[in-house]
């Protein structure tokens, strides 16, 4: 099924049956000995200027989704519809090397690790400028002028610029990556799990300079991490995802308090809770999770499920409307009471 708001203007990027398989190589005879599924199918939309948040575990296919949609990786199949105005959308799986070089000045990422991500070899400058100037877009001291205003508006200090990533924090190197994503002036950022090395008190003031960033710059995010309290605090909409599968789409309360999926509950059920009225019984899930290289028949979490019915090994669960733009890959979405977060 594919999962499109009412308005197609209304969305920034449509995601349709996006699938991306690494073939695995055999040790001793040359070949393939089978596909490991990342991403398996997934349909999703953002609407310009929401934050999608993406959660899930580790292996679950995040980040490979998240690197197919801006095509940094190569995806196997699918359709990725972005459109940085309102106009006609472009495929972007479907772009030459060239076109894809002009549009992604419109959709830029922001990565995990803020020390690898960075050139240690390189200044601050050279850091913030070179989308510019990959993309053609400034030189000489317009391009500085540029790097300098972006760094004011990530909270650093403009006499820093000739300094090497070495000279800073975990959380500075961080918002030389913002500053590096907003270069080009973007419409699209994917934020892969922006703030999960960094301190608890970093990442807090992370999170509001992208809130504070995105009203400013009228940015559109998709924001993955597998930190439940991270994608409440900054997530419009919420999708969840399971061995490559997007499982559950939903607005953030109401994932949060009403979950139409077993998955999606034991997720919860999990998360710290700050609040010592919240009482919710820790769901412990048995046995492993599947593997994306040869995944069990019918659903990918039954083996794990406590509400496991017979029709559950025999038959994929398509996702389908289970309430007002709320989507559920459950045969049971309809039928189940699930404990969410009240």
């Amino acid at each position: 099924m594919t999962i499109l708001a009412d308005k197609k203007c209304d969305n920034i990027l449509e995601v349709k049956d996006l699938k991306k398989y690494f073939p695995i190589k055999k040790r001793f005879l040359r070949g393939k000995g089978g596909m490991v599924k990342a991403v398996d199918g997934v349909d999703l939309y953002i609407k310009f200027g929401e934050t999608l948040g993406l959660v899930g575990e580790s292996g679950c296919g995040k980040t490979t989704l998240g690197r197919c949609v801006l095509r940094g990786i190569e995806p196997t199949s699918g359709e990725i519809l972005f459109r940085p105005d309102c106009r006609d959308a472009v495929d972007i799986n479907k772009l030459s090397d060239k076109s894809l070089r002009c549009i992604r000045r419109y959709a830029q990422m922001i990565f995990q690790d803020p020390y690898s991500s960075l050139d240690a070899r390189m200044t601050v400058l050279d850091i913030v400028a070179e989308p510019l100037k990959a993309s053609r877009i400034l030189k000489g001291k317009a391009l500085e002028d540029r790097v300098k205003y972006l760094m004011d508006v990530v909270g650093l200090e403009i006499k820093h610029l000739k300094r090497y990533p070495h000279a800073f924090s975990g959380g500075q190197r961080q918002r030389i990556g913002i500053a590096r994503a907003l270069a080009t002036n973007p419409n699209l950022i994917v934020a892969d799990e922006p703030v999960s090395a960094l301190d608890v008190s970093i990442q807090a003031q992370i999170l509001n300079l992208l809130k504070d960033l995105q009203k400013e710059f009228d940015l559109t995010f998709l924001f993955i991490s597998h930190d439940l309290s991270v994608i409440q605090h900054i997530s419009d909409r919420v999708g969840v995802m399971y061995v490559g599968k997007m499982v559950e789409l939903a607005e953030t309360e109401e994932l949060f308090k009403n979950p139409k999926h077993p998955y999606t509950e034991a997720l919860l059920s999990a998360a710290p809770k700050t609040d010592v009225d919240i009482k919710m019984e820790r769901i412990i899930l048995s046995g492993d999770v599947a593997n994306p290289a040869d995944p069990p028949s019918g659903c990918y979490f039954h083996p794990r499920c406590r509400y496991v019915r017979d029709i559950c090994s025999r038959e994929f669960p398509e996702l389908v409307e289970a309430g007002p733009d709320h989507y559920s890959a459950c045969h049971f979405a309809g039928e189940l009471k699930l404990a969410g977060i009240c």
